[in-house]
């Protein structure tokens, strides 16, 4: 099944800078072009504000398309490296000539900057079998040690990886680090995105063990430390099971969405 829809996260900051990240905003593929809705984490975070141009938290934008907002998070097809970024990201296949659909491109790059405190991501949903899988980039890699970076160059399309519960992690309650896997030197290497976390820790809890694997997807050695490692995670789809299902995740102006299932704002 293709995404869509991703998800904007915007990280509130604080005096200890530690900040909390939620959704404040979906963009969705339509006929006609792209909708963007705000979502009701906008008025849940402290001290987010409305994006340049879209202005009202309660309004329905529509445009044929893609608005500047992620037009801009998208490397440009003129830069050099725009073949090596599809490559990175698991675009095989694709160029500048024929480039993949934007949203695609966006939930994995995530979409972000160094200039600001936004990323974009998909919700998960089941693939034909009916299970979860999502790929995604390996965070926080920049702050592990010397000798945990130095694995991860070592690692190969295919390798099997750990998920470990994090639980002194004082930044994020939620948060789930990746471990290599070899018998004689298991180096953390890295943490699952914080927008994958409640989940992969939901998971964690409700599959069993042979219904997890988290395998390497692609190692990009010549590529920025966020894009560096791309993991690949397959998991069963317990009975019930709905990402992206909170308060926060439901569009700000449902009344606009006349004829249309709320059901359809929240991943199901």
């Amino acid at each position: 099944m293709t995404n869509q829809s991703i998800f904007i996260a915007w990280r509130s900051r604080n005096e200890n800078d530690d900040g909390q990240w939620g959704p404040v905003g979906r963009l969705d593929r339509v006929p006609d072009g792209y909708r963007f809705v705000y979502t009701r984490g906008a008025k849940m975070l402290p001290g987010f504000s409305p994006f340049p141009g879209m202005d009202d938290l309660n309004a329905e934008y529509i445009s044929d398309e893609l608005f500047p907002l992620f037009t801009n998070r998208l490397l440009a097809k003129s830069r050099p490296e725009y073949e090596a970024f599809l490559r990175w990201s698991g675009f095989d296949g694709f160029d500048r000539n024929n480039p993949p659909d934007p949203i695609a491109l966006l939930g994995v790059t995530e979409g972000r900057r160094a200039t600001d405190s936004l990323e974009l991501f998909t919700c998960p949903q089941p693939d034909e079998s009916g299970c979860f899988v999502s790929k995604f980039f390996l965070h926080s890699i920049r702050r592990m040690p010397a000798p945990a970076r130095e694995r991860l160059n070592t690692l190969k399309t295919g390798d099997s990886l750990g998920l470990m519960v994090d639980f002194q992690n004082r930044h994020d309650p939620y948060a789930v680090a990746v471990r290599t896997c070899d018998d004689y030197d298991r180096y953390m290497i890295g943490h699952v995105p914080r927008y994958l976390a409640r989940d992969v820790l939901f998971l964690i809890y409700r599959c069993a063990v042979k219904n997890i694997r988290l395998t390497v997807e692609r190692v990009n050695e010549d590529a920025p430390m966020q894009q560096r490692l791309l993991c690949r995670m397959n998991a069963c789809w317990p009975a019930g099971y709905r990402p992206c299902a909170g308060e926060e995740f439901k569009p700000l102006p449902v009344h606009q969405f006349q004829g249309t299932s709320e059901m359809a704002f929240q991943g199901s």
